[in-house]
């Protein structure tokens, strides 16, 4: 059973941090391009960082909105993904999902999780 679980989400106030984790199973994970993307009401789900697997090196995907602010990283043993998110904005207020597919678009990925809430305020 092919299962992608976030967790990590909740509330912080402007400038805080948070770490999202995304445990990954039932489908062969290595294959996969993993990435965090994020959807708000009304929006388009939006591609925030995505990380491909090679032997050498990874390429990693970034946003323009959150380079400098948020860091990627994927442990291929445990099939792990991770997302750590600093100086973080109200405008970063979203349910973050974590993704497998073959490239880092949303039109393209084979598996969801069911995303984590990131509410971000004063």
């Amino acid at each position: 059973q092919v299962q992608l679980v976030e967790s990590g989400g909740g509330w912080v106030q402007p400038g805080g941090s948070l770490r999202l984790s995304c445990a990954a199973s039932g489908f062969p994970v290595n294959l996969y391009t993993l990435g965090w993307f994020r959807q708000t009401p009304g929006k388009e789900r939006e591609a925030v960082s995505c990380m491909t697997y090679s032997r050498t090196p990874d390429t990693t995907y970034w946003a323009d909105f959150v380079k400098g602010r948020f860091t990627i990283a994927r442990n291929n043993v445990e099939n792990k993904l991770f997302l750590q998110m600093n100086s973080l904005k109200p405008e970063d207020t979203a349910v973050y999902y974590c993704a497998a597919g073959s490239s880092c678009d949303p039109s393209v990925m084979n598996y969801w999780g069911k995303g984590t809430l990131v509410t971000v305020s004063p």
